[in-house]
């Protein structure tokens, strides 16, 4: 992605991208559910072992993609917005979530 956005900044394009990380959708719930044998309900359960103790929303992701396609985000290129509850490098597990402290 970062050679793509090099490539064609000098043309006034900006490439940006996403890693979404677990998100609460209704296709997530029907993936857990009938492949994973998950019962109703297996979204709080997960939340809680997450570091900040919820899945990403879709209005948060919204939001983000509103914010790459505005003038708001100037000359940014090249960038990931990394929602994934992880930072790449710094752990070998992801951190313990909060309720656990």
């Amino acid at each position: 992605m970062t050679n793509t956005a090099c490539s064609v900044m000098r043309h006034n394009i900006r490439v940006n991208g996403l890693n979404i990380g677990w998100m609460n959708t209704p296709g997530e719930n029907r993936i857990q559910q009938e492949y994973h044998g998950r019962k109703v309900g297996w979204q709080q359960e997960a939340e809680a072992g997450l570091p900040f103790g919820r899945m990403l929303k879709t209005d948060e992701v919204a939001h983000a993609v509103a914010f790459l396609c505005s003038d708001e985000s100037g000359m940014m290129t090249g960038a990931i917005v990394d929602f994934a509850q992880a930072v790449n490098g710094c752990f070998d597990q992801p951190p313990t979530p909060r309720e656990a402290l």
